[in-house]
């Protein structure tokens, strides 16, 4: 178990930063029905460069020509730049990356979750991705631009955003229409989803992020967990903007369905049986409606689920069929 920790406790870290300041959940309806998104300032498909585009963080960023040397500080944006064809362009990511399986052959310049700028800066990078609301700390990337690097900060907050992420990575990448290609296959899968689980009862349910010594972590309010909570057909049950739920509101919230995102990382709750009887035990939990019916399901899609990109779908996926398992069969 203990090669695990380092892995159970940076998910758990990401996941939380990613549910701060979260924009509210709206209500899950077909992806047919979303207004179209575009990037926030660039444009459809620049026939030259100078690009210009504004990133998340409200930052323009203007790129003289491809970038051809990229550095990214999180999973997500690696998984962008592959999945527009452009791994080879990665010259360094973090030691957290694991899809595609060649970025391992890729220099960390993210260790331990913490950013060794003097390896971004020995990889010479004509791109830097970071991420947003912290997870790449806002100090780190003022340094870097401080050293004339052009850094891009990524933070989407609904799946649309992640669509308009994907643009924006392909703007840069003059990859425009393999990013249109990949979002378009993305929001079909999305269509196919809610359309499954349209007319189905919407369960209360619980996403363990973490657990440890009686504090519990799920979907923070607001969050895109727990948006995409709801595109998969459950109501989810959510703790504050950091995703931390007290064990009053627990009980007031009573989930009728547990699903256990902490099972990616722990073997000994991948077992169905014995998670029942783990989460049985924890003080005060036996009386909750989802422990009292057996609807405690080891989660072990918590990687593509909490990660935004491109797999993003994946992780919706995922969860629809934990959720309504009858609509999939």
């Amino acid at each position: 178990m203990a090669h695990r920790a380092p892995l159970l406790f940076l998910s758990a870290l990401l996941t939380l930063l990613l549910a701060a300041c979260s924009a509210p959940a709206a209500t899950p309806v077909p992806a047919s029905t979303h207004p179209a998104t575009t990037p926030p300032s660039a444009s459809a498909a620049p026939s030259a460069y100078p690009v210009t585009v504004t990133d998340d963080a409200g930052t323009e960023l203007t790129l003289d020509a491809p970038p051809e040397r990229i550095v990214s500080l999180a999973p997500s944006s690696t998984e962008i730049v592959c999945a527009l064809e452009a791994c080879d362009r990665l010259v360094g990511v973090t030691d957290f990356d694991d899809y595609p399986a060649e970025v391992a052959d890729i220099d960390d310049v993210v260790i331990n979750a913490q950013v060794d700028v003097e390896r971004v800066v020995a990889a010479e990078p004509d791109l830097v991705i970071a991420a947003g609301n912290e997870i790449t700390p806002s100090a780190v990337i003022a340094q870097l631009v401080e050293l004339d690097l052009p850094v891009l900060v990524l933070y989407p907050e609904t799946l649309d955003e992640v669509y308009d992420d994907i643009r924006l990575v392909g703007t840069l990448l003059d990859a425009q229409g393999g990013a249109d290609e990949l979002i378009a296959g993305m929001e079909d899968r999305v269509d196919a989803v809610v359309e499954a689980v349209a007319d189905a009862d919407r369960p209360r349910t619980l996403y363990e992020v973490f657990y440890a010594e009686g504090s519990t972590y799920t979907a923070g309010e607001g969050s895109f967990l727990a948006s995409l909570i709801g595109l998969a057909g459950g109501e989810p049950v959510t703790g504050d903007a950091q995703g931390l739920i007290g064990a009053e509101d627990l009980v007031a919230a009573d989930p009728q369905l547990i699903l256990l995102g902490t099972a990616s990382y722990d073997p000994t709750l991948a077992d169905a049986d014995a998670a029942r009887t783990a989460v049985a035990a924890r003080p005060g939990w036996a009386d909750l409606s989802a422990v009292a019916d057996g609807r405690v399901v080891p989660y072990t899609d918590d990687i593509v689920t909490t990660r935004p990109g491109p797999r993003i779908v994946d992780g919706l996926e995922a969860l629809a069929r934990a959720i309504h398992p009858d609509r999939f069969d």
